[in-house]
């Protein structure tokens, strides 16, 4: 590592002979990073001597700061109010093994989770014994039919169902039943939770989401590909804080989501393609970016236009022609590739594909290995660059 960036992200480097200079090191003489690590490895296996505070996701660092300085200056009276807040080791502990006994006191329960197909995996974020089983009763479902519609995997890895699930509302009296994507998450104290995302009317555009008010693109994308396809700035309706996101629809549930710009994580390389510095940058912009010659899982070479999606907080992949990708004619030149099958492109290739013109292209190298050469451009009808040998009229 370098150093860190303004945004908080790492600014990586390759750790070889010729970056040893700008490496980030730590001088063990000071002794300032090994104190504090190894205190927090100590306190870490004796947490008893923290005290643990409970507090929203969005106002956590805020809250810490003034809490640390509330917890210095804290008189008798005070701390004993203090303590209906705080997260108490014990109580965790005397928690865990209730719930851990109640589990081995049930035969059934512990000899169907043996036996299931969905046995303890440590590459899950939830085991099957963390789910509240009651509670996926009254809602009419189990652990069989989870199983038997392929959804339980997903949910045990903290997915949502990629398919609509029948859940009894109305507290499972009457008959009445909804159609939902579910997900497992966990609570404020620490406990799993079933959310159940139901399907919704369709949404109204005219309304503000967050304080933003979507203009015609806006809808227009996000009825198309089901992201919005820019940054736009949020009112965080808890804390009235302003914050640059991206907009996603979920088209199962006709939900809208946000997405903090410091949560959108782009990917290195994508599918065997390594992705340039422009390139991701587009995708985290929301924007779509088209990519040629990535590979796929049956060893086969593909072309894709990919878009990072907020709802599912990830790259997700289109296939067909009718997404409206960014134009090589804008001013920014945004959507100008910076690679082709593999090749760098120079500066005056993408100037000629800006201004709409082709430009010729040699070192290209084929599946079996021969080099080839010719002239690229930008098709509008296709939306993509294309390839041939003879130099376009």
């Amino acid at each position: 590592m370098q150093s860190v960036a303004p945004n908080g992200n790492l600014i990586e480097l390759e750790p070889d002979s010729n970056g040893v200079d700008t490496m980030m090191r730590i001088d063990p003489i000071e002794g300032s990073f090994m104190d504090f690590y190894t205190d927090f490895y100590h306190q870490l296996k004796n947490p008893d001597e923290f005290s643990f505070f409970k507090v929203t996701e969005f106002e956590a660092y805020e809250t810490a700061r003034v809490l640390q300085q509330y917890v210095n200056n804290l008189s008798t009276d005070e701390k004993e109010e203090l303590k209906k807040y705080e997260v108490s080791i014990n109580t965790v502990d005397v928690l865990r093994s209730k719930k851990d006994l109640e589990i081995d006191e049930v035969g059934r329960e512990s000899s169907y989770i043996k036996s299931s197909s969905i046995a303890v995996n440590p590459k899950y974020r939830y085991q099957v014994e963390d789910v509240n089983w009651v509670a996926m009763a009254e809602i009419g479902l189990d652990k069989k039919n989870l199983e038997e519609s392929g959804v339980l995997e997903c949910l045990l890895k903290g997915y949502k169902t990629a398919i609509l699930i029948s859940v009894k509302c109305d507290g499972g009296e009457n008959e009445n039943t909804v159609n939902a994507r579910l997900q497992l998450k966990l609570d404020d104290n620490g406990e799993v939770v079933l959310h159940i995302h139901r399907v919704q009317n369709k949404v109204d555009f005219r309304k503000k989401f967050l304080g933003h008010r979507f203009s015609k693109e806006d809808r227009l994308n996000l009825f198309s590909c089901g992201n919005m396809g820019r940054v736009v700035e949020l009112v965080n309706s808890a804390t009235g804080e302003v914050v640059s996101s991206l907009v996603s629809l979920d088209k199962l549930t006709n939900e809208l989501f946000s997405l903090r710009m410091e949560f959108v994580r782009i990917p290195k390389i994508v599918c065997g393609v390594a992705l340039s510095d422009e390139q991701k940058e587009v995708l985290r912009n929301g924007k779509l970016l088209f990519v040629e010659n990535m590979l796929s899982k049956s060893k086969r070479l593909f072309n894709a236009t990919l878009q990072f999606n907020a709802e599912k907080q990830w790259v997700e992949f289109f296939f067909f022609k009718k997404v409206k990708v960014q134009s090589l004619t804008d001013s920014n030149g945004v959507g100008t590739p910076t690679t082709f099958r593999g090749k760098c492109l120079c500066k005056w290739q993408m100037d000629k594909l800006k201004a709409g013109e082709a430009a010729y292209i040699s070192g290209l190298m084929s599946e079996k290995g021969k080099e080839y050469q010719g002239y690229i451009r930008f098709d509008e009808g296709e939306s993509r660059i294309v390839f041939s040998f003879k130099k376009p009229s």
